[in-house]
């Protein structure tokens, strides 16, 4: 704990990267922002994992290794945290430029440069992010005997501070949570602390970035353009346009902020890197080859930057006083869900049952005094009430849910107004015992008279139904469960289910006093999901 040499000062990095990366989800939930600007879990863990190559030789110096880390990260650097990240690296390599190890104030130093860089970077600093989370732990953890005490003040400084964040920006403190860059940074200094410590990390792999989806529902002929684009690139300033030795970057980065929103500039000897927020990236990029090349390019339209809210119950705040899990397998149904108010949905069903931490950790998600499970089938049911034995964060009621169909009726009658949690834990388990379900599955082999490559139509234990096809198996199902004597006849499609409109249509014609819902579950295993209300 006296000093830091290249090698430790790699594992730290490497460190951080890897306590990062087993995070980074939860702090890309944390975005609170209408339209965010990429996912920040992702962009923090890109650009600290391109610092972690050993580029620099293994007979280095901390300076030299320093440097290349910070040079990584430069090339690597994404979106508005990453290349803040960037930055708080690029000063801590100025701080030990030079050095063959560092002592504890050395590297305190060298910290509170990767400070002032940091800052420099941003045009407009805003408190209540990653600076002023970096910026209060790093000052904390100054005069420290040692380094193991460095480290652990500095965890402690910025923990105490990330949680302050939403005092500071009334927009996290509506959303009830931290800021996500500073939440990221915590996870790095984290694993930089369990490094040092000595719980060396393997280096951290390159990993290529996911090809991105394009949902081409998001932004259509008839759309506005109302968040513009996400603009980065790196360009390298060249000698035929401008005089290297007395260009002053001012005058592109004034630029910039009168042009675009959002902006994080920096030069790095001939190279400036470039994060703005615009409705014209080709006048930015036009503007700025005035001045040299680029090396790297990406523009993106920031409304088909989207992902789902759900958020890690460490930095989620604003605790509240009921909440719900349930579990559904298929995109539709676990839509759906969500829809009716299910704070988080664990996939699982038949062939897929989730582990007791899925259920764990979904307790700790939610937030809540008093959590309400909903489970799909009988296994899950058990899985449900061996997670509840074992939490004690908050009050966890598992309604005795055996199918999806009784799960769906007890979440769409939730009424918590009451407050009387176990009144609305009966009327939870009332209503789900009002509905039956159904389901309709291919046989994969002969069972009594249905035979293999044929479809069944189950509900509790038993084959009721069947047919060639898995709408005609449907449609004996429903008869031999008297779907006319329901009010409301549901039916989730499966992946499989071709001829779901027909089947609609069918039972509508069929059943003409009931009401007859069709809706896609996505569900695997099961072509449909019939539900009786």
């Amino acid at each position: 704990m006296e000093r830091i040499d290249a090698q430790l000062y790699l594992d730290m990095v490497r460190g951080g990267a890897a306590a990062l990366a087993a995070h980074r989800q939860a702090v890309n939930d944390l975005n609170v922002f209408p339209i965010p600007d990429g996912d920040t879990g992702d962009n923090m863990y890109m650009t600290v994992q391109a610092g972690c190559d050993p580029s620099a030789g293994p007979g280095t110096g901390l300076g030299d290794r320093a440097k290349a880390v910070s040079d990584g990260m430069l090339t690597g650097a994404r979106g508005n945290s990453g290349v803040i990240l960037s930055r708080i690296f690029a000063g801590i390599a100025k701080g030990l430029a030079g050095l063959q190890e560092a002592d504890v104030n050395a590297f305190s130093r060298a910290m509170l440069s990767g400070v002032q860089e940091s800052y420099h970077a941003v045009p407009e600093p805003v408190e209540g992010t990653i600076l002023t989370v970096f910026r209060e732990g790093a000052q904390a953890a100054a005069g420290s005997k040692d380094l193991g005490e460095y480290f652990d003040l500095l965890v402690s400084a910025m923990d105490l501070s990330l949680a302050h964040t939403p005092e500071l920006l009334d927009v996290l403190k509506k959303a009830g949570v931290v800021d996500s860059g500073g939440a990221g940074l915590l996870y790095i200094a984290e694993g930089m602390r369990a490094a040092l410590h000595g719980e060396r990390t393997a280096a951290v792999e390159a990993e290529a970035p996911a090809v991105q989806k394009v949902d081409l529902g998001a932004f259509t002929e008839d759309s506005v353009l109302e968040f513009g684009y996400c603009t980065e690139f790196l360009l390298r300033l060249q000698r035929s346009k401008v005089d290297l030795e007395t260009f002053d970057e001012t005058v592109l980065s004034d630029w910039l902020a009168a042009h675009g929103e959002s902006l994080v500039f920096f030069r790095d000897g001939t190279i400036v890197k470039v994060h703005v927020h615009t409705f014209t990236p080709g006048e930015i990029l036009n503007h700025c080859q005035q001045f040299g090349e680029f090396l790297t390019v990406k523009v993106e339209n920031m409304t088909l930057q989207h992902h789902e809210n759900h958020m890690d119950g460490r930095f989620r705040k604003g605790r509240k006083a009921y909440g719900v899990v349930a579990v559904a397998s298929g995109s539709g149904l676990v839509d759906t869900f969500r829809e009716l108010g299910a704070d988080v949905v664990i996939e699982g069903g038949q062939t897929m049952n989730p582990p007791v931490r899925h259920f764990l950790n979904a307790f700790d998600a939610v937030n809540a005094d008093t959590i309400f499970v909903l489970p799909d089938n009988a296994n899950i049911l058990l899985t449900a009430r061996q997670a509840a034995s074992l939490y004690d964060k908050a009050d966890v009621r598992v309604i005795p849910c055996k199918t999806l169909g009784e799960g769906y009726y007890a979440l769409a009658n939730l009424d918590t107004s009451s407050g009387d949690t176990d009144a609305i834990e009966a009327a939870l388990t009332g209503a789900a015992g009002e509905v039956v379900t159904g389901l309709v599955s291919r046989v994969i082999r002969d069972s009594g008279n249905v035979r293999e490559g044929e479809y069944a139509g189950i509900s509790g234990k038993g084959i009721l139904a069947s047919g060639p096809t898995p709408e005609e198996a449907l449609l004996s199902l429903a008869e031999a469960l008297d779907a006319g004597s329901r009010d409301v006849i549901l039916v989730f499609a499966g992946s499989g289910g071709m001829h779901s409109e027909r089947v609609r249509e069918a039972l509508a014609a069929r059943y003409s006093r009931s009401e007859v819902i069709l809706s896609s579950g996505g569900q695997p295993v099961y072509e449909y999901i019939l539900v009786l209300i």
